[in-house]
């Protein structure tokens, strides 16, 4: 039998490898004057297409059967926009004294961001939950935030007296809204094209994501983000990313058994939950904060997401591991 691998010993995800190679490339060969307009545009082009994939691929018809179980969506749309943000304000709140404004940034603003599609799935599989259910949280969770998100971020991140315009919402609509619009309205004539490239497709989302986080943190290395950042201030985001975490996967827990939800509802619920998404949110951290310290702002998100994960992945197996 095939030994595993180390990374998927230690639970890293190469995607995560991935990522940090494009913030070292971005340290050393940052893109600058005319290479960071090329590479601008091309980044929006890419996001662009991301979402047009994602309508494309998007069946509207498991997000309206999914509808109908309307107790448990309520509850994961509750925790998503409601309890994480409002645990995320006060993670911002605290971490303001210890950490760089753009880092206390950064955390409140992932507490806003909509749930993860493909890992939500695949752990509420894993642990043997209502995989159905979880295929329309998790869609509609991010069919939601593509709106929500950046509302919330305008509204919330401008009472307490951040440098955030409304305008992010209007780039929103037209970078990442309408082309999802537009691939839902082309789905019934490109579906099987998607589903035949289906990992051609996978390198789309990723590759796209990849760019944003180069182009990201190659502007604030050129900005000096790294005479901002120290150990510290690395491991002060890890505790309070874990913290956070630990908290909302404790309330899901909680309130699934109170309002008496089966365990395979139970599973949905914690794994759409308590997670947010990456491949949603460097796009729109990098139109809502344009101008700003994106790559700053992005690396609370970065580090939670591997974080969730993580821990997430040892959650499902012991869901899995349970008799009956």
């Amino acid at each position: 039998m095939a030994q595993p691998s180390i990374l998927s010993r230690l639970r890293i995800d190469p995607y995560i490898l991935a990522i940090c190679g494009m913030v070292l490339l971005a340290t050393f060969l940052p893109c600058r004057g005319q290479s960071a307009v090329v590479m601008n545009g091309a980044t929006k082009f890419a996001i662009a297409l991301l979402f047009f994939l994602y309508g494309g691929r998007l069946s509207s018809e498991a997000v309206m059967a999914g509808l109908t179980n309307w107790r448990l969506q309520i509850l994961v749309l509750f925790c998503t926009f409601v309890l994480f943000p409002l645990l995320g304000l006060a993670a911002g709140f605290l971490a303001r004294p210890f950490l760089p404004p753009a880092l206390s940034l950064g955390m409140i603003f992932l507490s806003m961001l909509p749930s993860t599609v493909q890992s939500s799935i695949a752990f509420t599989s894993i642990g043997r939950g209502n995989v159905p259910a979880a295929v329309c949280c998790a869609s509609l969770s991010n069919l939601v935030g593509i709106i929500v998100t950046p509302l919330l971020v305008g509204t919330l991140l401008s009472v307490h007296g951040q440098g955030f315009s409304l305008d992010g919402v209007r780039d929103i609509v037209v970078q990442l809204f309408l082309p999802f619009f537009i691939g839902q309205l082309l789905r019934r004539w490109i579906v099987d094209w998607l589903q035949r490239y289906r990992r051609l497709l996978g390198l789309v989302d990723r590759g796209s994501i990849l760019m944003v986080v180069y182009a990201a943190f190659s502007e604030g290395v050129v900005n000096g983000i790294w005479q901002q950042l120290d150990m510290l201030d690395l491991l002060i985001l890890l505790a309070i990313n874990m913290g956070l975490l630990a908290v909302v996967l404790g309330v899901t827990v909680l309130l699934s058994r109170r309002l008496g939800f089966s365990k395979e509802d139970e599973i949905a619920i914690v794994f759409c939950g308590s997670k947010k998404s990456l491949a949603s949110g460097v796009p729109m951290a990098n139109i809502l904060f344009a101008g700003s310290s994106v790559g700053m702002i992005v690396l609370p998100l970065m580090l939670f997401h591997q974080i969730q994960l993580m821990v997430c992945a040892v959650i499902a197996q012991h869901y899995g591991s349970r008799k009956g």
